[in-house]
């Protein structure tokens, strides 16, 4: 299990297309990938549980990933997130 922590830039945080993005990005690998925020915890392979974390600018979130290709999907995706500055 890979476990990273990593600030979102996006001035509309992650809502509709940055979170699509994600989604899209996260779907892409074998690993199961989670996202922590606030206490909640939702699946990064879905769009509506990105969503509902509500995560906004200047949040930090976890990004919890298990599986196969662990290392490099929790890199891409952090790397992702980082790039998401609108």
């Amino acid at each position: 299990m890979v476990t990273k922590s990593v600030i979102v830039k996006s001035a509309t945080g992650l809502h509709a297309r940055p979170a699509t993005l994600l989604v899209k990005k996260a779907s892409s690998f074998k690993s199961d990938v989670n996202m922590e925020f606030n206490g909640k915890k939702a699946n990064a392979k879905s769009l509506i549980g990105v969503l509902s974390l509500g995560v906004t600018k200047d949040s930090t979130i976890k990004i919890i990933v298990s599986g196969d290709d662990e290392a490099l999907a929790a890199e891409e995706i952090v790397k992702l997130i980082e790039s998401l500055d609108e």
